[in-house]
């Protein structure tokens, strides 16, 4: 079975639009760490949460890619932009369409 993980994350006001760039920005790059689905989300009536489905090929991958040079620059630039909310879920994820 494939790992899969939803996070959401609270952007300071203002910055939500930048924290999703920087989340896509490393996106060329996952396919290849062993990511099948990688989607950032926002609702209109939200400014500052940001949400993000993810499923890799194991639990493994997901762990090395956060060691990925531009995963962790990534991640320092955002930082100074989230509130620190964030929540997970971690899956078994058993199908679905586009997987």
């Amino acid at each position: 079975m494939s790992y899969g993980r939803i996070a959401s994350l609270k952007a300071r006001p203002g910055h939500r639009d930048q924290v999703v760039s920087l989340l896509l920005s490393g996106s060329d790059g996952l396919r290849e760490a062993g990511c099948d689905l990688y989607v950032v989300g926002v609702a209109d009536d939200d400014d500052v949460t940001i949400w993000v489905t993810e499923v890799w090929r194991s639990q493994e991958a997901h762990a090395a890619s956060l060691e990925l040079p531009e995963a962790k620059a990534a991640i320092s630039e955002a930082m100074p932009m989230l509130t620190g909310e964030f929540t997970r879920q971690e899956l078994s994820v058993v199908g679905g369409l586009g997987l």
